[in-house]
């Protein structure tokens, strides 16, 4: 699907603020409210716009730390890599997954209210689990940016 410049920018103005009204979003575009409406149908139907969420900060609901985990498992079959990624969906306290290149497999983002809940965490999905080889898990100091913005500029992605 190509993405003209007013999609690219109603997709920008959605990624600040989802809860705008159709009104508000075509003011700030541009363009009529039923061309928002169309576009924004066209949008989702198409699977550009995959959801509609609402970010919270952890701090304010009780999940005081955020860890970075590598995880390298012990043998990269298709079936224990499919019944990993699937393990790490169910869990909420997983952020967020990623397969990746290099000395690890995967790459999480876990909340937990504190060390002694990570802990717990930790044996029950790595520890317990004979395919995993190794994790090694950070503590995050300070969360200096978190988020899902997805640049849809036609720009260099360095801009600010």
């Amino acid at each position: 699907m190509t993405l003209d410049r007013i999609d690219r920018k109603i997709l920008s103005i959605l990624q600040q603020d989802a809860r705008l009204s159709a009104d508000a979003l075509a003011e700030q575009a541009g363009i009529s409210r039923s061309s928002v409406q169309r576009r924004l149908k066209r949008l989702n139907e198409t699977g550009v716009i995959q959801r509609d969420v609402v970010q919270l900060n952890p701090e304010k609901v009780n999940a005081l730390m955020t860890f970075v985990v590598e995880v390298e498992l012990e043998r990269e079959r298709v079936d224990l890599l499919d019944e990993f990624k699937r393990s790490m969906l169910a869990l909420d306290c997983v952020q967020q997954c990623y397969y990746i290149t290099g000395h690890a497999d995967f790459i999480l983002i876990v909340l937990a209210r504190d060390m002694k809940e990570y802990d717990l965490f930790s044996r029950q999905v790595f520890v317990e689990n004979p395919n995993i080889r190794r994790f090694t898990t950070s503590v995050v100091v300070d969360r200096v940016k978190a988020g899902l913005h997805v640049p849809v500029a036609e720009e260099t992605l360095l801009k600010g």
